[in-house]
């Protein structure tokens, strides 16, 4: 099967619903729709494609259309074509309910995809949950979209910020010691990798001390002075995207670099790029890298990212995709378009290893519909050969070892009647 092909020309409308932002991803296969003349399935994504998530938010729209472009090209969502529409969310609750509500009731979606911004991806599950519409959740980490917010029709892609701290927490204390500040966005993300992380430190008998930053912060120069006045160890820096950008290079230009370490949960190959070699150090999480030689489909998922992108495959490329091809998968798999079948077929569901790209081949676990995809840890440092060969892997860390038991994750699922 070939990957990267993109389509030639728009139908009579675009399927992509984002805007100027994205204007380059807007691609379809309306000649499917026009040779078949069946009416096509429609898939909405809702991402923040506009403000400080909008990189990473835009690579996931990229995974996703490839997963399209591919599935059409091979038959299908239960043998008629897909549409891809995305809304953005702006990184705003209210608009991202509202921009999931019009997919629903007016565009007539029959899967939704979303959020990056686990606060929106909340929100977003209590509509589709009353709809009744199968919801995958994309890029959203905190612990409550499959937690205590579980819904039976949420399914998460990406890790649960437990997960991601389980696996590198223990690294950072005996790599660099039990002194923590943290730089921490003032969001349900932030607040519970942090959380994930000083219920590991305080029980090794740690100290920490940081801050809670709007998202959207510019000038870190008081987070970071007060930082330096509490000498830790380690500066753990959970900001995301853009955020984690800013905080990195002030970080570097206050010479803080060489006074502690900087380390945390997620490092993404998008922040790994935008910041000075200098900032490019420490232990961190990746939820997918592009470079597992070892493991069939990678080689060719990244070469087809990068046709479309000029760069590697980001796990937010994977994070979109595998969301496509779970709806789809399980869709050929039933037969049907029903949420609440579709919904329990999924529970306990493996991906593929086509799908997966991975060397396990995750489920999404039963109890609280959370993936249990692989953890990769390891850290930073600047280019090696490659360009962006800006990490490397020392551990691969199985969900099912870091992720919270299913009993205290406060999940209980309620099915309809």
């Amino acid at each position: 099967m070939k990957r990267g092909e993109l389509t030639a020309a728009l139908g009579r409308r675009s399927i992509l619903k984002a805007g100027a932002a994205i204007g380059a991803l807007q691609v379809a296969s309306p000649f499917i729709i026009q040779a078949r003349g069946e009416t096509p399935i429609k898939i909405g994504m809702v991402d923040p494609l506009t403000g400080v998530y909008a990189g990473i938010a835009r690579n996931e729209v990229v995974g996703a259309q490839l997963a399209v472009d591919e599935i059409n090209k091979k038959g299908g969502m239960i043998g008629r074509p897909i549409e891809l529409l995305v809304e953005d969310s702006a990184n705003d609750v209210g608009t991202g309910v509202q921009k999931t509500r019009k997919l629903i009731d007016r565009d007539e979606v029959q899967v939704i995809i979303g959020d990056v911004n686990s606060g929106i991806a909340q929100a977003m599950a209590g509509v589709t949950s009353e709809k009744k519409v199968l919801h995958i959740v994309s890029g959203g980490h905190t612990d409550t979209v499959t937690g205590t917010g579980c819904s039976w029709n949420v399914f998460r892609v990406c890790n649960t910020t437990t997960m991601d701290s389980n696996a590198v927490a223990e690294v950072l204390i005996e790599k660099f010691g039990k002194k923590w500040y943290f730089l921490t966005p003032d969001y349900a993300y932030g607040h519970s990798v942090q959380a994930s992380l000083v219920k590991r430190l305080t029980a090794a008998g740690g100290a920490y001390q940081g801050d809670l930053i709007p998202i959207g912060t510019v000038d870190y120069s008081a987070y970071l002075i007060k930082a330096k006045s509490f000498c830790p160890d380690v500066l753990i820096d959970v900001m995301g995207s853009g955020d984690q950008v800013n905080s990195l290079k002030q970080f570097v230009q206050f010479g803080l670099n060489k006074e502690m370490q900087v380390s945390g949960t997620l490092f993404e190959l998008e922040s790994l790029r935008a910041v000075p070699d200098e900032a490019r150090v420490g232990w961190w999480t990746m939820e997918w890298w592009w470079d597992q030689p070892n493991v069939p489909g990678v080689k060719e998922f990244n070469a087809a990212i990068k046709q479309r992108t000029g760069g590697a495959a980001t796990a937010r490329n994977w994070f979109g995709y595998a969301s496509v091809y779970t709806a789809v998968l399980v869709a050929n798999q039933e037969k049907t378009l029903d949420a609440v079948k579709l919904a329990h077929a999924l529970s306990d569901f493996k991906l593929p290893p086509e799908v997966a790209l991975q060397p396990a081949t995750p489920a999404y676990r039963a109890g609280d519909h959370e993936l249990m995809s692989t953890v990769f840890v390891g850290e930073a440092h600047p280019p090696q050969g490659d360009p962006v060969n800006m990490f490397t892997v020392r551990s691969l860390v199985a969900g099912e070892k870091v992720a919270s038991p299913v009993e205290e994750t406060g999940c209980k699922l309620q099915w309809p009647a």
